[in-house]
């Protein structure tokens, strides 16, 4: 885990399927410059780390199709082994590793409190996950302490490529949808995870925005997503003005953004 050391409101990180925290540190490294002392970016190791197995039979054997072109399997750097918060399988029924990565994110956040959640891909689902347990969290009776929630719900989540994981504790912690204002960015040639499949999670997501931008499977970097995105973060429920033309400003109403392509 990494962070700054400020004093700014905290932000948990979550990073993509492959990625690591520092991957995804490095691969918004404008993003996070952009923050200067208003926010404090705090990545996270998923506990997971993954297998040249489990990298293949996805449709892909490409680590820079997951967003991690700089990770290895095969490497003894901590900095490039590929992580994931569950193991799945090709038919995206199985989330293997789940309950660890709750288990580890719920330490997290008991120690710490976090203004909101942002997360890529895999991360992006988890942080949705976080973002509706925090809401409902007798669902999962270790997010309570004591009988009491262990940290008070986000005040935002932003889901880049995101999408609704499968299995039970998914359906019934989303059966009823949740309310954290939640930023849904989908890349319009986005292959790995396309719109169909972040329907599912934007559906259930009463609190959303949707904004599109014209890339594949990545965070948009460029310089009007990156002020856009820190204008949300600091203030989610304002009417921002989107980040291009391909996307149309929704305030935090629970309108979506057309989607296009």
């Amino acid at each position: 885990m990494s962070d700054s050391g400020s004093f700014a409101p905290k932000v948990l990180m979550l990073h993509g399927y492959s990625q690591n925290a520092s991957i995804f540190s490095k691969r918004l490294a404008a993003l996070r410059k952009s923050l200067g002392n208003d926010l404090e970016f705090v990545f996270v190791d998923a506990p997971h780390v993954l297998l040249p197995v489990d990298l293949t039979g996805h449709g892909t054997t490409s680590l820079d199709t997951f967003g991690a072109v700089e990770a290895s399997a095969t490497s003894e750097d901590p900095t490039l082994k590929p992580r994931g918060w569950w193991r799945t399988d090709p038919t995206r029924t199985r989330t293997d590793g789940l309950e660890e990565s709750l288990a580890h994110l719920r330490d997290i956040l008991n120690g710490q409190r976090f203004e909101g959640v942002f997360g890529f891909s895999q991360g992006a689902a988890m942080a949705a996950m976080l973002a509706a347990l925090l809401e409902r969290p007798h669902l999962h009776s270790t997010f309570l302490v004591d009988g009491e929630p262990l940290h008070p719900p986000f005040k935002f989540c932003v889901a880049v490529s995101g999408f609704k994981m499968a299995g039970p504790l998914s359906a019934a912690v989303f059966s009823e949808g949740y309310a954290t204002p939640t930023l849904h960015v989908l890349g319009k040639n986005d292959i790995l995870v396309i719109e169909e499949r972040s329907r599912a999670l934007i559906d259930v997501s009463a609190g959303k925005r949707v904004e599109v931008h014209d890339g594949g499977h990545f965070v948009p970097s460029k310089a009007s997503w990156r002020a856009f995105l820190k204008a949300y973060m600091l203030n989610p429920m304002a009417g921002i003005p989107g980040p291009g033309q391909s996307s149309v400003s929704q305030p935090g109403s629970g309108a979506v953004t057309p989607l296009t392509g």
